[in-house]
């Protein structure tokens, strides 16, 4: 099972330092790490450089795995796809990235899969640009999942689907995470998506680790007063889960 560490790891834009001696403890595959902060806090930024894609200090150490940084699939908020494509061809187009051109019998099977998991099979001969935006957004996790990777970094993957969807496709990660192994770090805004799916969760506040660690742990009264500026508790509900209740009537000084 796949395991991530960061160490001391930063990110810089030219001379601009955005991210800063993170450090995280071992994040092992088979559950979600939920990843949390205000806005332009620097969670974008941490999973571009997770995946290679930015410039910055640190090591990021990749365990128990044989495929080494290709393991890794970054999900973007925005995947600039091309509209004039259709959404099986997109999800092909994904699946096949480095391997050639000659589609197998298996790999169409397997897109199949996916987008019957996603429950988006009927869109699949449907063009990109006809989609609205929480159906590409789940376009954007089948061309994800197709390419089978160990490490999968989800940039606000639920921000453009309604409520029954955000749950339907939080639980189905979970589920998935569990059940192949893999290590699925996802960036959140709403707090109690985290606290009902996510394991662990790491807290990103001005470019560095606020706060990591199990999720019921992280997630507290004095955290979001410290980050969020934002006065709440954190009760359990008749069904046992922790939520988040904010009161408006009391506000932070």
């Amino acid at each position: 099972m796949v395991a991530l560490r960061l160490d001391a790891v930063g990110a810089t834009y030219g001379r601009r330092t955005v991210l800063s001696g993170i450090d995280t403890g071992t994040l092992r595959g088979g559950g979600l790490t939920a990843v949390i902060g205000p806005n332009a806090a620097g969670k974008s930024t941490l999973f571009k450089r997770i995946a290679g894609l930015a410039a910055g200090p640190g090591l990021v150490h990749l365990t128990d795995t044989e495929k080494g940084p290709e393991t890794i699939c970054y999900m973007p908020q925005d995947t600039g796809a091309n509209a004039v494509l259709t959404v099986y061809e997109s999800v092909l187009l994904s699946a096949k990235q480095g391997s050639g051109w000659k589609v197998k019998n298996g790999e169409l099977a397997e897109i199949d899969r996916v987008l019957a998991a996603l429950r988006i099979d009927d869109l699949a001969f449907r063009g990109l640009g006809e989609l609205s935006g929480g159906q590409r957004q789940l376009v954007s996790i089948a061309q994800a999942l197709v390419r089978k990777p160990e490490v999968l970094l989800m940039d606000e993957p639920t921000s453009a689907l309604d409520l029954f969807r955000q749950i339907e496709v939080l639980g189905f990660m979970k589920r998935l995470a569990e059940q192949s192994g893999m290590a699925v770090l996802i960036a959140l805004h709403d707090l109690n998506h985290a606290l009902r799916y996510c394991d662990d969760t790491i807290v990103i506040s001005g470019g560095s680790v606020a706060a990591s660690g199990p999720t019921h742990q992280v997630i507290t009264a004095e955290m979001l007063k410290s980050v969020y500026r934002v006065e709440a508790r954190v009760e359990s509900c008749s069904h046992g889960r922790p939520v988040i209740i904010v009161d408006d009537s009391i506000p932070l000084r």
